[in-house]
């Protein structure tokens, strides 16, 4: 019986700390950390001000298109990064694929970069998907979603979804729901627009 009622104590004490540690991620934010995700609460649209914003740090994988290479945050050091959680299984990453390239198209130029997480998917299918929508911009290869594990408490399940990283690579927005580019691009110039930290 003690061992039973010790057990539950511990447990209920490791609950109390995660919970503790989920709150003080998002009331506490030290712009130091790493981005940990903590639920929005219902919310689709999430904005963080340059003040409370974390970094994301090791986000890399397999080149969908080039196998064999490696891929992700590094490569765009110093540009605003659109990360988008995207599947060819997936009906409304079918219809987003074309706004995110036009964000590409549109915004390249201001110094930013849309990156493609594949999830849950093969890579023959994936890669059609990606050629046949001419799609210019990165994607990493991600079907045992070993890239995502940067994305800590982020739900897997959300795709498609958009996370836009500033030019530190700190969250500033996450996008729980599939964006037109007429939502998106205003969204990401603002971000470029903003001064140097």
């Amino acid at each position: 019986m003690r061992r039973a009622v010790a057990r539950v104590s511990l447990v209920a004490a490791v609950l109390a700390l995660l919970g503790g540690c989920a709150t003080a991620g998002k009331d506490a934010v030290d712009q130091g950390s790493e981005f940990t995700f903590v639920s929005p609460g219902g919310q689709t649209k999430i904005h963080y001000p340059p003040a409370e914003r974390q970094k994301l740090a090791n986000l890399a994988g397999e080149s969908l298109t080039e196998q064999g290479k490696q891929i992700g945050l590094q490569n765009f050091q110093g540009k605003v990064v659109v990360l988008n959680l995207w599947g060819s299984w997936c009906g409304p990453c079918r219809s987003e694929a074309d706004d995110l390239q036009a964000v590409q198209d549109q915004l390249g130029p201001q110094g930013v970069q849309v990156l493609g997480i594949d999830v849950r998917d093969s890579r023959s299918a994936a890669q059609d998907f990606h050629r046949d929508r001419g799609l210019t911009y990165p994607s990493i290869y991600d079907q045992a979603g070993r890239s995502l594990l940067a994305l800590r408490g982020y739900p897997r399940s959300a795709v498609p979804s958009t996370i836009v990283l500033d030019r530190q690579h700190r969250v500033a927005a996450v996008f729980l729901t599939e964006m037109l580019q007429s939502e998106l691009v205003p969204e990401v110039r603002a971000i470029a627009s903003e001064p140097p930290a």
